[in-house]
């Protein structure tokens, strides 16, 4: 005889009762499918811990993981896009520009500021994929460069992070003016001896590639991030032929000589403090 018989079917709580588990807890990576504790995740320079998959990430996080304590000085903060070309597509620039700044809180594709890494000053320059694709407009060439004008005056070395689809098609020509401007203050960095290390995430293509992110003195990235100009299917349909495996990948730029290495992202901070601590 047993000691315990269900009288009803089911498990009746009240709802009173009822934990519902909190969002955010937990991290599912898109690559190999495991859960991860969100602040494991987090504590792990968003990367997972299973497989080192690199999640994608802006310039708040890489601000906090590079800054001492996350203490740095943000330049030009305000400056934004005007539509010099009075574009339109399915709604006005200006509007879209608007929708971009309400749903990311940026004002831009790109952040740049000053402050301590390691005890060492740097200026830094982040871009936002978040941003309309991380495009390149006006006002990330202009930000850019201002930003390098900073580190010359203070004599000191420059970072630039790129997360990019290239060039803004809604500033056309204007846009693509931003390839020259921000190569010549880089010029002025390089004549001034000033290190410029150049940190290519994931993705980072179009007239970005074409112009700052591949005229670092160390051009960097983190694993596995797409390198290019053209999208591998343009690429694929205008050739007629197959593509080799890992295509734009990281490795497969490194491998071809357009990288200097591959940093892991819970290494970048300690590996770029060294480097520059060897070209000082």
């Amino acid at each position: 005889m047993s000691w315990f018989i269900r009288k009803e079917k089911g498990i009746n709580t009240p709802t009173e009762m009822k934990r519902e588990a909190p969002d955010g807890l937990w991290y599912q990576c898109p690559q190999c499918k495991k859960i991860t504790p969100t602040r494991e995740h987090k504590l792990n320079a968003y990367t997972c811990p299973h497989c080192n998959y690199h999640d994608k990430v802006g310039s708040e996080i890489y601000f906090e993981l590079l800054f001492d304590d996350n203490k740095f000085t943000e330049l030009d903060a305000n400056l934004t896009s005007g539509d010099p070309l009075k574009f339109v597509d399915t709604k006005a620039y200006p509007d879209r520009v608007k929708a971009t700044i309400q749903k990311t809180g940026l004002k831009d594709a790109v952040r740049t500021g000053y402050g301590k890494m390691n005890d060492l000053d740097i200026v830094i320059a982040c871009m936002d994929f978040s941003f309309i694709g991380g495009s390149m407009g006006s006002v990330v060439g202009e930000k850019i460069a201002r930003a390098i004008n900073y580190a010359l005056k203070k004599k000191i070395p420059f970072l630039m992070i790129s997360k990019s689809g290239g060039a803004r098609m809604m500033e056309a020509g204007f846009s693509l003016m931003q390839m020259a401007k921000t190569s010549a203050r880089l010029a002025l960095l390089s004549e001034a001896k000033l290190p410029y290390i150049s940190l290519l995430t994931d993705p980072t293509t179009g007239g970005v590639t074409a112009s700052y992110a591949m005229l670092g003195d160390f051009n960097i990235s983190e694993p596995e991030a797409l390198i290019g100009f053209a999208g591998p299917r343009v690429i694929r349909e205008t050739i007629g032929k197959d593509l080799p495996k890992g295509f734009q990948s990281a490795e497969f730029v490194l491998e071809h000589g357009f990288l200097d290495f591959i940093v892991d992202r819970k290494d970048l901070k300690d590996k770029l403090t060294s480097l520059l601590t060897m070209l000082s």
